[in-house]
């Protein structure tokens, strides 16, 4: 089987389930994974129901030029990713960018620019996401659809971000046709309407001001906007978006972009409080991480943003220099007693220690390991190391940052090795990462 065009791929995208993250979650939390369209986003599906609408209706002919206006993945603003711009070029498009904090009606904003060129362009058509209606309709008719379908029908709760609200309104309304049961929860970002105009009827201009996720919240009420489809709407912070991407790219393996953290940081929140065993969540992750190489995934970017404690940065390497002491790394071998083993522990004043055997590190021994096989064998103080070692402690690199360490040491494993220079060895320990955060 093949496709006959790129086109013929959109849709039908994957839903994954969420583990780590929502290790403490009732009921399944479940990801549709948007970046495995053929553009790395949910916007594929609108762009391409919004430009065949356009063509029947005769507003646009072979030839023509189609001017989009957005603050997210199908167009560009001052504060989009560098990713972003580079991609559209690399495709062929004309990037205007435009000043993001500027009234809607400012001559400088994304809506009038777009607006002026569609007037000023021959054979053009703005297709203005916000208010065109083939927006929310391509999700009626495909993304509601295959969520649907995928879940059986089990679905009790649906999330997504908000920004044209095309996605959530559009799903929404499709699986809610379908059981009316089905809760919606929209995310919206600090700075952003939706949260207070859902709640009060009414737009606060004095909840607008800049913020930074891209591809989320908005300062006007679009037309795609239908508030009686969404149950519950729940703010996150730029902060929280980003440190939640990370996450899930880390623990879940989904290399996600910013605004996908929102949606999960704030639909986790609502299932810790409202789910219960035998519901089913899906959540809308919109595109994918490499838009946002030089922001959410640069850790001096974070840091600059006050996104990433200067702890968690720390490496391998870094955490080695600040410990109080530097005394060479001892070891034990395999051959050695548990009696004598205890000895050197005690004169060293250690808790845990690596076994070698013939040069190579085989094992390790820590107090809890000790106390046990005496607990259970008095006479084990008389018998090898090796009858009562643990696995090997994790090998890291001197660039391995803390967060990552900290995920390694645990209860059963009290410590990492770190592979310096020239062949040595030095190990950090839980103690280190203590004494490391306390300053």
């Amino acid at each position: 089987m093949y496709y006959n065009n790129i086109i013929e791929t959109i849709g039908n995208t994957p839903l994954v389930r969420l583990n780590s993250v929502a290790a403490h979650i009732k009921g399944t939390v479940l990801v549709k994974v948007e970046y495995f369209n053929p553009g790395h986003s949910i916007k594929d599906r609108i762009a391409v129901r919004m430009i065949e609408d356009a063509e029947r209706a005769g507003k646009i002919r072979p030839g023509g030029t189609i001017i989009e206006s957005t603050s997210g993945n199908t167009g560009m603003a001052d504060k989009q990713s560098k990713e972003k711009i580079d991609i559209l070029r690399a495709v062929g498009a004309e990037v205007v960018v435009c000043p993001t904090n500027v009234e809607p009606e400012d001559p400088r904003s994304y809506y009038s620019i777009a607006r002026r060129l569609s007037t000023e362009i021959p054979n053009s058509m703005w297709m203005n996401q916000y208010d065109n209606m083939s927006n929310s309709a391509a999700h009626v008719e495909t993304t509601g659809p295959e969520i649907w379908e995928q879940t059986e029908g089990k679905i009790t709760h649906f999330a997504a971000g908000m920004g044209t609200c095309g996605t959530i309104c559009g799903v929404s309304r499709y699986l809610k046709s379908r059981n009316p049961q089905v809760k919606t929860i929209g995310m919206d970002t600090y700075g952003s309407i939706f949260k207070k105009l859902h709640e009060t009827g009414e737009i606060d201009t004095r909840e607008i001001y800049p913020y930074l996720t891209e591809g989320i919240g908005e300062d006007i009420l679009p037309h795609n906007c239908d508030m009686s489809v969404i149950d519950q709407i729940i703010k996150v912070t730029d902060k929280d978006a980003a440190l939640m991407a990370r996450r899930l790219s880390r623990m879940e393996g989904l290399f996600v972009g910013w605004s996908c953290g929102t949606a999960v940081h704030g639909a986790l929140e609502y299932a810790r409080e409202n789910l219960k065993q035998g519901d089913l969540m899906v959540i809308i992750l919109p595109d994918h991480g490499t838009r946002y190489l030089g922001k959410v995934y640069n850790d001096a970017w974070m840091k600059d943003h006050g996104f990433l404690d200067e702890g968690a940065m720390l490496s391998a390497e870094e955490i080695l220099r600040r410990k109080s002491n530097l005394e060479p790394l001892m070891f034990l071998q395999a051959a050695q007693t548990l009696g004598e083993a205890i000895s050197v522990m005690r004169k060293s004043d250690v808790s845990q220690l690596p076994v070698m055997n013939d040069g190579v590190i085989i094992g390790s021994l820590n107090e809890t390991r000790v106390l046990n096989a005496l607990l259970d064998d008095p006479s084990m103080k008389d018998h090898p190391v090796s009858e009562a070692m643990s696995d090997p402690f994790p090998f890291v690199l001197p660039t391995t940052r803390l967060d990552v360490i900290s995920k390694l040491i645990n209860r059963d494993n009290p410590a990492v090795l770190v592979q310096a220079g020239e062949g040595s060895v030095d190990i950090i320990t839980k103690y280190d990462l203590i004494n490391v955060l306390a300053g």
